[in-house]
């Protein structure tokens, strides 16, 4: 599958290898890590879940459960959690709902962890878990080069109009939508107003696209109130970066 997993607890005990040795058989890249903060950090990159294992009235410690709560919503990872009935409850009293794929007590049926860690990866790899942001411009040219910077973390639909953005959004679901402000014959206002409009999507962010840097231009788009605005000469990676802490900061 091409995913890979941490199960991390207190140490590698025998029970913690045997799901490993499970997770491998599997296709999934398993490695363990202890409840240390340079430890996981140190093995975080490309991790897609995490296993959390107790051995009975085994915790981490809060640090480094604060740790593991600022990488997952960082990089959109998702956590299994396996022990007693008390401890999984201080885990789910202390980290937020959206962050836990699934609770299992001990004891485990290993099987059934298999299936669960087979099917997040599934889920993973037909791109389930990523943010969906619909791109609005009347530039193919433009919309496809945004795309392209955007395809790898996010699931990206396009549409050339604001007549064509409202049809989309009428069948699917976005979770921000990128909004050209200067389009001929619906305006990037005008859809924003449309859209504020409906109940079905009054809610969804919108962040205008805007070539005009100057004060004036900026203010316009400003006095709409929308979540933001990004000038259309915004390179990739500052791109990528704004709409991370946008995305981090809708969490909180």
């Amino acid at each position: 599958m091409g995913n890979k997993m941490l199960l991390t607890g207190e140490k590698e005990t025998f029970l913690i290898r045997v799901l490993m040795k499970k997770c491998t058989d599997a296709n999934v890249d398993c490695g363990f890590v202890r409840w240390d903060v340079d430890a996981i950090n140190s093995k975080w990159d490309d991790t897609v879940l995490l296993t959390m294992y107790m051995d009975a009235h085994e915790r981490p410690d809060p640090k480094v459960l604060r740790f593991l709560i600022d990488r997952m919503e960082e990089t959109g990872v998702h956590m299994i959690v396996i022990g007693e009935r008390e401890d999984v409850q201080y885990v789910l009293d202390n980290v937020p709902g959206d962050l836990i794929y699934k609770t299992i007590y001990r004891p485990i049926n290993n099987d059934e962890y298999i299936d669960i860690v087979a099917d997040y990866c599934a889920r993973v790899d037909a791109g389930e878990f990523k943010k969906s942001i619909l791109i609005v411009d009347d530039d193919p040219n433009y919309m496809s080069l945004v795309r392209g910077w955007l395809k790898e973390d996010y699931k990206v639909a396009m549409a050339n109009s604001g007549l064509q953005a409202i049809k989309w959004l009428g069948k699917n679901k976005a979770d921000l939508i990128l909004l050209d402000h200067e389009m001929p014959i619906t305006s990037g206002p005008q859809v924003l107003e449309m859209l504020r409009h409906d109940d079905e999507t009054r809610s969804i962010p919108v962040i205008f696209l805007t070539g005009k840097s100057d004060k004036e231009s900026v203010m316009a788009v400003v006095n709409l109130k929308p979540e933001g605005y990004f000038l259309k000469n915004i390179g990739r990676e500052e791109l990528l970066e704004k709409l991370n802490r946008f995305f981090m900061t809708k969490k909180k």
